[in-house]
């Protein structure tokens, strides 16, 4: 058993203060205010007195870090990363995919498939790292002219067996999907996406607001990275942006970086979406916590410098780690620690339909202690504690 002891403890939609959080078989076994607390008859004992315990960060939209890509990564790379993940307080990851020729994006999948199934066989284990919950599919099908940095030749219009064939290699492993609602083909492959409980997410689109509300009515749910590779908004035709921030069907998340999005327009995007529908995701590439330099984003070569990842005068992803995107929110938007918090824990986990991201009797123990700043003091993963 581990007792951990701290100032406060985010839920993250209560506050608990001076709580005490036992851990047992990976699980946590009790939560409770220090005074109505029993104490456990033996094990060890982590005492934070300024520090406030809350959920471990999941991280939707991510594509490598520590100078790991993961559209390239080996297994030992994957751990190596995850163990990184885990020093800026992330618990849970979906591995994300670039744009690339189907046959390598269907080598990729079966390897993140892999690295899944892996962490779940190995669910007690007593390795700290961030895991691999599900596949983020970021491509191929999306808008040639919204299509960001993915190149354009690795782009396909959607088919029923075009997904098919990425599920398989995936093993049904595909959480999240990102498609241009736009795009022939598309509607019939949100609805087949949702039908296995995809996420399906609307973005590297130019839609306009029929073809929004048409991909809503299919199933969609979700926006990927609010106003990045997406049509602006119109005041006479709002598109797809303007069913982002006001449609109470869609979750969206967004890149807190500062650099992908003003911070004005971060701290719109929060007041429209409000506390339940607002997602932190990070976007990062194998630069991330890294040097300035030339690094990997799948088959293409990015430059590093002053913390923008560029690609032929483009942004191509970021350098964004989660527990920054958590204080930079509290700076850009007014948010507090506990909201800015939830963004990174509980909405990401409830939009994919994962039960995790909230800290009670019977959870995971995943679970990460910040200082009141918003620092990562240690994190705990699977009941195992980042050295």
């Amino acid at each position: 058993m581990i007792t951990l002891r701290a100032a406060r403890l985010f839920t993250p939609t209560e506050e608990i203060l001076s709580p005490v959080l036992h851990i047992e078989d990976g699980l946590i076994s009790q939560v409770s205010s220090r005074s109505s607390a029993q104490l456990p008859a033996h094990g060890g004992e982590l005492n934070f007195p300024d520090g406030i315990i809350v959920p471990g960060f999941l991280d939707l939209h991510i594509h490598g870090g520590a100078g790991v890509d993961l559209m390239n990564a080996s297994h030992a790379d994957l751990d190596r990363f995850g163990v990184f993940l885990a020093t800026r307080g992330v618990t849970g990851y979906f591995p994300t995919t670039v744009a690339a020729p189907m046959d390598d994006t269907c080598r990729v999948l079966d390897r993140f498939a892999d690295a899944i199934e892996v962490r779940i066989a190995a669910n007690n284990s007593k390795q700290a790292s961030a895991r691999p919950l599900g596949i983020h599919l970021e491509g191929p099908f999306l808008s040639h002219l919204r299509c960001g940095v993915h190149l354009p030749e690795n782009l396909r219009l959607p088919t029923l067996a075009a997904f098919d064939r990425l599920w398989q290699a995936a093993r049904g492993h595909v959480r999240m999907m990102t498609i241009a609602p736009e795009l022939p083909g598309a509607l019939e492959v949100i609805s087949a996406a949702a039908s296995r409980n995809v996420l399906v997410s609307l973005g590297h689109s130019d839609a306009d607001s029929a073809a929004t509300l048409a991909a809503i009515a299919a199933g969609a749910r979700h926006a990927t990275h609010t106003f990045n590779a997406m049509r602006p908004l119109d005041h006479r035709e709002p598109g797809i942006l303007g069913e982002t921030l006001t449609n109470s069907a869609l979750s969206a998340d967004i890149i807190a970086d500062g650099i992908h999005v003003a911070p004005a327009i971060i701290r719109m995007f929060f007041q429209l979406k409000g506390p339940e529908r607002s997602v932190l995701i990070t976007d990062a590439t194998s630069a991330t916590g890294m040097p300035d330099g030339r690094y990997k984003l799948g088959a293409m070569e990015v430059e590093v410098k002053d913390g923008r990842c560029m690609l032929g005068g483009k942004l191509a992803g970021s350098v964004l780690t989660m527990d920054a995107a958590v204080r930079n929110t509290m700076r850009f938007a007014g948010l507090s620690l506990q909201q800015a918090v939830r963004s990174a824990t509980l909405n990401p986990a409830r939009a994919t339909g994962f039960a995790l991201g909230a800290l009670h009797a019977g959870a995971e123990a995943n679970l990460t202690v910040l200082s009141p700043q918003g620092e990562v003091i240690t994190t705990i993963s699977n009941g195992c504690r980042i050295s």
